[in-house]
């Protein structure tokens, strides 16, 4: 298109393009203003309803600044950015204000009116210019993105082999770790195979020092102590027991022995560890046997639950039953559940049992190592009324007090009863414990 001299100041070489090509797109022929033509002279155009319908059914392919703009349909989620939503409505502004100048532009060519073309032609550069101006704007915009996006990636790109050169590192560490853990694992199993064999050579270390020591005297000596020892300490709890059961224990001492002159009320818990030694002792026979097995427990009951069917189990069983009565046990627990255990095969896990169990082990295995240690090995036992005699015998009073009777005394007083007692084993006597009358008898 040619205008006037007065609008070529403001005529752009890329804009006339535009509008050139703009009017094309409208399928419109350029219509040139000049002052010598004739005004009225009438130009072909195209009616404005015609114009507005080429406008709105426009390619998709334009040009701006000789490059191809492809127009594409707008898409706008409800998760868009509004900024860009802003910007996508501002260019469809300028766009639709183009077309209105555009149709300016038309109607000021019918009738030929020169100052209104140049006004129209005028408002129509300012809105390409705008569009130009969206156009330079959203290059500066993709190519900063670009240049982010470019950094960023960079960016990235470092901190991955950064990652990659640790992971490396870490994998390296990892797998060194792993060699080491094997090398300690074997390690250990070898220290607890070697364990293992240290604990079952010191295990038969102690079994043979144990089994040594118990056929020796001195050995048998601690026996014979601990199983006194064990009498006496299961004896407190039945006494405590029948006091809680408001048993008459003056009647109790008197049935076990009668026409007892005690020294003190205390000294009747003799009368209870000769009732039970009495007990215990009655209808043995000495003979030998393994008591290794039974020995290397702490807990007995955990030796009768292991060897059920042993003969230590059954001498405690026996023991037990003949020790406590039915009515002790009934009138101690409500109940006769100990002893319904035993006679089932069974042997309760109580303190009180536990107490006899003890009791009953130490017993058993002085009668089981006194014929390994002397085959001709016996015990003795002590009548009532029997003269005091140092060579066999160990009166309670010297056991406790540590003090002997003089020999004058010893000839005038006599046993009133036996506690527990006593053995010989070749050329050793362990002496019977009696409990003396403290007033001479005739």
């Amino acid at each position: 298109m040619e205008y006037p001299s007065a609008k070529t100041t403001k005529t752009i070489s890329n804009i006339s393009e535009i509008v050139s090509k703009f009017a094309n797109v409208c399928k419109l022929r350029s219509i040139g203003v000049f002052h010598s033509e004739n005004p009225s002279c009438q130009h072909p155009y195209k009616p404005i309803s015609k114009c507005v319908e080429d406008i709105s059914e426009t390619t998709d392919e334009t040009e701006c600044n000789g490059e191809k703009i492809h127009r594409r349909p707008l898409e706008v989620s409800s998760k868009s950015n509004v900024s860009g939503y802003m910007e996508i409505m501002k260019i469809f502004e300028v766009v639709s204000a183009l077309k209105l100048a555009y149709l300016k532009l038309q109607e000021a060519h019918v009738p030929y009116v020169p100052d209104k073309i140049i006004v129209a032609d005028e408002q129509v550069v300012t809105e390409l210019e705008k569009l130009c101006k969206f156009k330079r704007v959203y290059k500066e915009k993709r190519s900063l993105k670009a240049q982010l996006c470019a950094a960023h990636s960079e960016l990235l790109r470092v901190e991955i082999e950064a990652k990659e050169t640790l992971l490396g590192k870490l994998k390296s560490q990892n797998r060194a770790k792993d060699s080491e853990a094997l090398r300690l694992q074997q390690e250990l199993q070898d220290l607890e195979l070697g364990n293992r064999k240290l604990a079952e050579k010191i295990k038969q270390i102690t079994l043979e020092k144990r089994k040594a020591s118990l056929l020796s005297i001195t050995a048998f000596q601690d026996v014979f102590k601990a199983a006194s020892k064990s009498i006496h300490d299961f004896a407190k709890p039945l006494i405590n027991l029948m006091k809680a059961s408001d048993w008459n224990l003056d009647l109790v001492t008197e049935s076990i022995v009668d026409a007892v002159v005690y020294t003190k009320r205390s000294d009747k818990k003799y009368a209870f560890e000769a009732y039970i030694a009495r007990r215990m002792f009655h209808g043995i026979s000495l003979k030998s046997y393994n008591v290794d097995h039974i020995m290397r427990f702490d807990d007995p009951i955990d030796a009768l639950i292991e060897y059920p069917d042993s003969e230590f189990a059954k001498f405690c069983g026996k023991k037990y039953l003949l020790v406590v009565h039915p009515t002790m046990e009934a009138s101690f627990f409500g109940n006769l559940d100990h002893r319904t255990f035993i006679l089932s095969g069974k042997h309760p896990r109580t303190p009180f049992y536990q107490l006899f169990a003890r009791m009953a082990r130490w017993i058993w295995v002085l009668q089981g190592i006194a014929v390994s240690l002397d085959p001709n090995a016996t015990f003795f036992t002590v009548k009532s009324g029997s003269l005091y005699s140092n060579l066999y015998m160990e009166s309670v009073w010297e056991e406790k007090k540590g003090a002997f009777l003089s020999d004058e005394k010893r000839g005038t007083h006599k046993v009133q009863f036996m506690v527990t007692p006593g053995f010989r084993i070749g050329q050793t006597l362990l002496k019977s414990r009696v409990y003396l009358s403290e007033f001479p008898t005739c």
